[in-house]
C-alpha cells in the first residue's frame, strides 16, 4: 500500500470501504479532513500555522459505523488516536476525569508509537547485545574472549554455545537473571489526575523508594525476550522519543469524542444541565487550541483533529453551546442500516462476521458454510428486530449470529472433520423465539 502521505481522498475511501459498508458521506468527509492535514504539512511554515483542522460531528444511531470510521482512519494514516467518551468528563471541581486527560492520553499513545518504531530500528543491535548477555549467563566464568591462549578454548566453547542458542537447543534450560523490581510509592495512586500540571512525574519517585534488582529463574527463551527488551530500551533515546511524539500528536493526532450528544444541554439551566454545559465549556479551549502540560512536555492542541459523534435522537447539535458548535464546522449524517446493508456487513468486509465465525470453527476442524438464503434471513431478522425494539445497528448481528451458532459452537469439539451448512430453515428454527416474542433482553451486547 502507498505511504499514508500519498493517499488521495479516493484511495482513503476505498481503504475504508474494505471495513465499513455504506456511509459514503461520512467517508468522504473524513477522507478530505485527512488529506487536508497532509496538504497542511506541505505549506510554508508561516501559512501552516494559520490553517486550522476542520473538525467533524458525525450524527447517527448507534452501531452504524461512526467509531469504526474514526478508528480505521487513524490506522490508515498511522496517526496517534484516542477514543474518549464525553460522559466520562466532569466540570472542574467535581469527581471525574478532567478534560485535559484526553490530550495526555493522546500523547501517551504517540510516545508508545514512536518508541515502538525506534525499537524496531535498533532491534538488530539489541539482538546482538542480548545474545552476548545470554551467553554470559550460560557461561558465567567465560566472558568475551581476549588474546590469551586460555581464552581461545573459552572462545571456542562460547561459539559452540552460541550456535546451540541460535538453533534453539537451549531454549528450555533455566538461567538466573536479574530483573528490576519496581516498588511504587503510595502517592502513585494519584497518577492520571491533574498532577502532571505541576510538571512532576510521580512514577519517577520509584527510583527513590525501590527499583531494586532481584534474581529470577527463567528459561533461556524467556530470558532472551527480557534481555532484548532491556537492550532496546537502553538503545532508544527517550528524550528524542518524547520530542518526536509531541510533534506527531500536535500535527497529526486525532481525538474521537464519542457521545457528544449526552453533554448537550436543553434550555433549562438547572441540575444536570448546568454540569453538562460546564463540561462543554471545559472542552472548548482544548478544541480551540491551548497548551496542555503532560509528563513528556507541553503540547499545543490547536492542530489536533477532533471527530465528535453522537446519536442526537433526544438532543440536537444546536443544543451545544454556540462556541463549541462553531469549532465543529462539518456535520455528517449517517444513515440507519437496512437489511441489504446487513447482508454486505456479514460477507464483504475483510473482518466480516461470517468470515470470523468460519475461522473460529476451523480451529476445531469444523467447516462452516452459509447459504445465500440463510444470510438473507439473518439480515432480515436483524433489520426487523432493530425496527421494532431498540435500534442498535450492526451490533444486532452479533446477537443474532451468536443465537444461530450457539449449538454448533458448543458441540464443535465433538464434530471434528465435519462440514456444517447453515440453511434458511436452520436459521428460522434457531430464531423462531425471537421472531415470535421480540424478546432479546437476555442477550447482553
Amino acid at each position: 500500500m502507498k505511504s499514508p502521505l500519498d493517499l488521495t481522498p479516493e484511495e482513503i475511501v476505498r481503504e475504508l470501504d474494505k471495513y465499513i459498508i455504506g456511509q459514503e458521506k461520512a467517508k468522504k468527509a473524513v477522507a478530505i479532513a485527512l488529506r487536508n492535514r497532509i496538504r497542511r504539512q506541505r505549506l510554508p511554515e508561516d501559512l501552516r500555522d494559520e490553517v486550522a483542522p476542520k473538525n467533524i460531528i458525525m450524527i447517527g444511531p448507534t452501531g452504524v459505523g461512526k467509531t469504526e470510521i474514526a478508528r480505521r482512519l487513524s490506522r490508515l494514516c498511522g496517526a496517534p488516536f484516542v477514543k474518549v467518551e464525553a460522559t466520562k468528563y466532569t466540570e472542574i471541581g467535581y469527581v471525574g476525569r478532567d478534560v485535559e486527560s484526553m490530550v495526555r492520553d493522546l500523547v501517551s499513545v504517540a510516545v508508545s508509537m514512536v518508541k515502538s518504531e525506534m525499537q524496531e530500528e535498533v532491534r538488530t543491535e539489541a539482538e546482538i547485545r542480548a545474545e552476548e548477555a545470554l551467553l554470559d549467563l550460560l557461561l558465567p566464568g567465560i566472558k568475551k574472549p581476549d588474546t590469551s591462549e586460555v581464552s581461545e578454548v573459552k572462545s571456542d566453547t562460547r561459539e559452540k554455545l552460541r550456535q546451540m542458542l541460535k538453533e534453539g537447543k537451549l531454549d528450555d534450560r533455566l538461567v538466573e537473571i536479574s530483573v528490576t523490581k519496581s516498588t511504587m510509592p503510595a502517592i502513585e495512586i494519584f497518577s492520571g489526575t491533574s498532577f502532571e500540571e505541576l510538571g512532576v512525574n510521580f512514577g519517577g519517585l520509584s527510583n527513590i523508594f525501590g527499583g531494586k534488582k532481584k534474581k529470577k529463574k527463567v528459561t533461556v527463551r524467556q530470558a532472551r525476550e527480557i534481555l532484548l527488551s532491556e537492550e532496546m530500551d537502553k538503545l532508544v533515546d527517550m528524550d528524542r522519543v518524547s520530542e518526536i511524539a509531541l510533534k506527531r500528536a500536535q500535527e497529526m493526532g486525532i481525538i474521537f469524542l464519542d457521545e457528544l450528544d449526552k453533554i448537550a444541554s436543553k434550555d433549562s439551566k438547572v441540575g444536570i444541565d448546568v454540569s453538562r454545559e460546564g463540561v462543554q465549556r471545559d472542552i472548548l479551549p482544548i478544541v480551540e487550541g491551548c497548551k496542555v502540560t503532560t509528563r513528556y512536555g507541553m503540547i499545543d492542541t490547536s492542530h489536533i483533529l477532533f471527530i465528535a459523534a453522537g446519536a442526537f435522537h433526544i438532543s440536537k447539535p444546536s443544543d451545544l453551546i454556540p462556541e463549541l458548535q462553531g469549532r465543529f464546522p462539518l456535520r455528517v449524517e449517517l444513515n440507519a442500516l437496512t437489511s441489504e446493508d446487513f447482508k454486505k456487513i456479514l460477507t464483504q468486509p475483510k473482518n466480516a462476521l461470517i468470515k470470523q465465525y468460519m475461522a473460529l470453527l476451523k480451529t476445531e476442524d469444523v467447516e462452516l458454510e452459509f447459504t445465500d438464503e440463510a444470510i438473507e434471513k439473518i439480515s432480515e431478522v436483524a433489520s426487523d428486530v432493530n425496527s421494532k425494539t431498540e435500534n442498535i445497528g450492526a451490533r444486532r448481528l452479533h446477537t443474532i449470529m451468536e443465537r444461530v451458532l450457539e449449538e454448533i459452537s458448543f458441540y464443535a469439539p465433538n464434530m471434528k472433520g465435519q462440514k456444517v451448512t447453515i440453511t434458511k430453515e436452520y436459521v428460522e428454527e434457531r430464531l423462531k423465539d425471537i421472531e415470535e416474542d421480540r424478546d432479546l433482553a437476555r442477550f447482553i451486547l
